[in-house]
């Protein structure tokens, strides 16, 4: 009995040893690391890092950004489900230890002191709580040491005295990294499963439940195995702990694992216009305001235009292309190995098919090619579909005879692209990847919001964006602004300049400039809008030179084209560089009226609470917040674009570019039947191909040529390469809509005249056109005495030359 009570005594004051030797661990555990530990009271105020969302027009998703991809929740939205699974896999006495669980750290450390003793090696067992593991997340790293695990406990001690166990449990669900890339529940229930948190299964939560432990090797897409042993393992933890009965284990347990990850068709496509938002943004707010601020940024993108953009301009490339013939297949398998259709199935060309398709010649035969797809299918390639396809030289140029025989141009083995024709029968049309780039962005001209925006053929190939980056010569697509000037200065459509010969003396040491009309022909008096229509280059400059460059270039700086803009004749003919978008925005203001808008492609900006931080739109609109219609006129905004130019002369320029698709360079769109305008451009050598045009509330720019300009061939043209992109466009761009007029401002006489001389018509008139004039310059009145030609001098004339005081006198009418 003696023996009995000393040992207890013993016991007893072992106890009391260890108490107070472990109470004064802590009060020096307390005193060294304490003092520097950071304020766990900001986590009252946690905004975690959350994904930034880019929306279309329609409201659709165009693309997400995060560094980590995190969906915040709060802990009353979180399903009981989903917080029972956590706990009891990862902390079954949370809702009673003060922060540590002492029990824990006592089986944490037999199990460790077990291990050590059997020769065991790996990383120790821990202990943490889950309001340790919110500590460890949010002040402290990753390295195994004694201070950081004291640092762990006394942090974790200090939330539970600031926070509530259900404040805890929201920082930890939102917080826990659950593997692909997936930060927080909600995250990882869309990346596993595609469901919010309240469609989640019970099975389904135990599986997320259990990936912390180790995300990787629980990961359901790459080890399923291994993450039903580990879910079932959290759904016996629940059953264990109470928080199910026995037939929901094991109804949750018999349930099979299915994953199911978000369909790629949720986002809208429009790469090279998502990628410039993203620019713009991260210049505006900062990598991690972008990236982590959780906003929803509402965009101009109209998904039916982008992809009507996406398509005219990818096939309008190939189709130039197949004039420069054929470069060969992309690749070469055996036909006849066993593995071939896998092979091409893994086939990746480099750059999106979109509708475009791999496929394997197994014979080259008299009909054409037979091919064998990617699905185990088989079509033809025809031979008419090969006419193209002549062989090209190192250097480009194309030397194969005219193809008669598929086996001119592949043979079997051999993986090309293909495109499905119309039609029955699966008969396909041979393909190739342009060299040849080009943009097409489309605007609304009242506005300046980009409805859409194609920079290349392909971005993942290249994102250099074409559309806004690359700076090009404009060409002839330049001229409205000459022109313009020219009806600013006193001249009318249907003033006469000269067309012929004229000298430009560049200055000491340089040679003499001869500009010529691309025919290499004369056309004598000519009206303005002829010359326009006809892009005439020689009366473009005997026109600039009589204005002076000064007033041309002040007229190309309010339309809002800065760049490279000297004093020099050459410019007239469009010398100067501009981008696809800030031509195509030029354009707009002539349609518009002659008002100044900007290009943008965001519309509003709201933060994370839902509170909008940026409007495009900033106009006071009183009787825009009513609720109901009663009887009231709609409101009218006050119009704040600036007039940079007179709406008439706006209007006369869209009249003579209406010509242009008429009678003139752009013909070919008359076929699309409605009231169009537009401009075609070519520059020297044909290293550059534009058209810029419009509709009344449509203004679509294109622009085609190689990233290292070369010429696009001795007879190309803009009317030849970009035009066809641009009706292609237009067409579906403008289908099922009804054909609009242009609105004729105030101030504006609509007067039959000659479309050939600008003239009354007579006995030899063939074409009347109703022209706009201002009042008093029609024809037969006073002031419509027009101009007399301007003829070239006998000396040559000395550019840059002073702008004139106006117009020569004299008239033909």
């Amino acid at each position: 009995m003696l023996r009995a009570l000393g040992w207890l005594a013993r016991l007893a004051l072992s106890a009391v040893v260890a108490t107070v030797v472990g109470a004064a661990v802590l009060l020096w555990a307390l005193d060294r690391f304490a003092f520097d530990l950071p304020d766990t009271g900001r986590l009252a105020v946690y905004e975690p890092p959350t994904a930034t969302r880019l929306y279309a027009g329609d409201g659709r998703l165009l693309a997400e950004y995060a560094r980590e991809k995190r969906v915040f929740v709060p802990i009353e939205a979180i399903p009981a489900r989903v917080v029972q699974a956590f706990v009891a896999a990862e902390d079954q006495h949370f809702w009673q230890h003060p922060g540590i669980d002492p029990t824990g750290i006592l089986r944490a450390a037999l199990a460790n002191l077990r291990r050590l003793q059997e020769g065991e090696s790996g990383r120790p067992q821990g202990a943490s709580t889950i309001t340790q593991q919110v500590a460890k997340n949010f002040f402290l790293t990753n390295e195994v040491t004694l201070e950081r695990k004291l640092k762990e406990m006394i942090l974790a001690l200090r939330l539970e005295w600031t926070f509530s166990k259900e404040k805890i449990l929201e920082l930890y669900l939102n917080e826990i990294y659950l593997g692909g890339r997936s930060y927080g529940v909600a995250a990882a229930a869309l990346a596993y499963f595609d469901k919010a948190l309240d469609e989640l299964t019970l099975a389904e939560a135990a599986l997320l439940a259990g990936l912390p432990k180790a995300p990787s090797a629980y990961d359901p897409l790459k080890n399923p195995q291994a993450a039903r042993a580990r879910r079932d393992y959290v759904l016996g933890r629940m059953l264990e702990d109470g928080y199910i009965d026995r037939a929901t284990f094991e109804a949750a347990r018999a349930e099979p694992l299915v994953t199911r990850q978000r369909p790629p068709e949720t986002f809208v496509v429009a790469d090279f216009f998502t990628e410039e938002v993203r620019r713009q943004l991260v210049s505006r707010l900062g990598e991690a305001g972008f990236y982590e601020g959780g906003l929803a940024v509402r965009t101009t993108v109209d998904p039916d235009l982008q992809a009507h953009a996406d398509r005219a301009l990818r096939a309008g490339l190939s189709a130039y292309d197949r004039k420069q013939g054929w470069r060969g297949p992309l690749a070469s398998l055996d036909p006849a190995a066993p593995d071939a259709l896998a092979r091409l199935r893994a086939f990746d060309p480099g750059f999106e098919l979109l509708d475009w398709r791999t496929a394997l010649v197994r014979a080259a035969g008299r009909d054409g090619l037979e091919i064998l797809l990617p699905d185990g299918s088989e079509g033809l390639v025809p031979l008419s579909e090969l006419a193209w396809a002549r062989r090209v030289d190192a250097d480009g140029r194309v030397v194969g005879p005219p193809v008669k025989e598929a086996r001119q141009v592949a043979r079997p083995g051999e993986v090309v692209l293909v495109e499905p024709l119309p039609g029955p029968g699966r008969r396909f049309a041979l393909r190739q990847r342009p060299q040849v780039e080009g943009a097409l962005v489309a605007l609304d001209p009242h506005t300046g919001r980009v409805l859409a925006m194609s920079g290349g053929f392909s971005y993942r190939q290249s994102q250099f964006n074409r559309a806004t980056q690359a700076r090009r010569q404009a060409g002839s697509a330049f001229k409205p602004f000459v022109y313009l000037a020219a009806l600013e200065a006193g001249y009318n459509p249907a003033s006469i300049v000269l067309d012929a010969p004229i000298v430009i003396d560049q200055g000491p040491g340089l040679p003499k400039w001869r500009p010529e009309n691309y025919s290499q022909q004369f056309y004598g008096p000519t009206t303005l809008r002829v010359g326009l229509e006809k892009s005439r280059n020689l009366m473009t400059v005997r026109l600039a030179q009589d204005i002076g460059m000064e007033r041309i270039i002040d007229v190309a700086r309010r339309f809002g084209i800065e760049r490279g803009l000297e004093p020099y004749l050459s410019n007239a003919l469009g010398s100067n560089e501009v981008t696809p978008l800030a031509l195509t925005t030029a354009y707009a203001m002539l349609v518009n009226g002659g008002r100044r808008i900007e290009p943008y492609l965001v519309e509003r900006i709201q933060d994370r609470h839902g509170r909008t931080v940026f409007r495009r739109d900033g106009r006071d609109c009183p009787g825009c917040s009513a609720v109901a219609w009663r009887g009231q006129l709609p409101p009218e905004p006050e119009d704040l674009r600036p007039q940079v130019a007179d709406p008439r002369h706006a209007f006369q320029m869209v009249a003579m570019l209406q010509g242009v698709i008429e009678r003139g360079t752009a013909v070919a769109a008359r076929s699309l039947g409605r009231p169009l305008a537009g401009k075609t451009g070519t520059t020297n050598e044909a290293k550059d191909a534009w058209f810029v045009g419009f509709s009344p509330d449509l203004v679509v720019g294109v622009f085609v040529g190689f990233d290292q300009p070369q010429s696009l061939g001795d007879r190309e043209t803009g009317a030849s390469v970009a035009l066809p992109i641009w009706i292609a466009f237009m067409k579906e761009a403008l289908a099922g809509t009804p054909p609009t007029p242009f609105r004729t401002p105030p101030g504006i006489h609509l007067v039959q005249v000659d479309a050939a001389t600008g003239r009354r018509p007579g006995p030899e008139t063939k074409v009347v056109i109703a022209e706009a004039f201002l009042p008093g310059t029609e024809p037969g009145t006073a002031r419509s005495t027009g101009l007399e030609p301007l003829a070239p001098g006998a000396p040559a004339a000395q550019g840059p030359l002073p702008p004139a005081s106006g117009p020569s006198p004299g008239g033909l009418y």
